[in-house]
């Protein structure tokens, strides 16, 4: 499934929740799916626990 599919189904949700059920919804599955997109980070190898907690130098570097 390309990206433009998962993001048409990730605006279309975020749509649905914010009509029927307000804004409080939309901010709820907004969290939920940034939470779930993290996660799948992780599981695919992408990201590291590290990745958070590592301090940067000035340049952006990892230290």
């Amino acid at each position: 499934m390309s990206m433009a599919v998962v993001g048409m189904i990730a605006g279309m949700a975020l749509a649905f929740a914010g009509y029927f059920g307000g804004f409080g919804a939309f901010l709820l599955v907004a969290a939920l799916g940034a939470v779930g997109f993290i996660v799948g980070r992780f599981l695919d190898g992408d990201l590291e626990p590290g990745d958070f907690f590592r301090s940067r130098g000035r340049d952006g570097r990892p230290r």
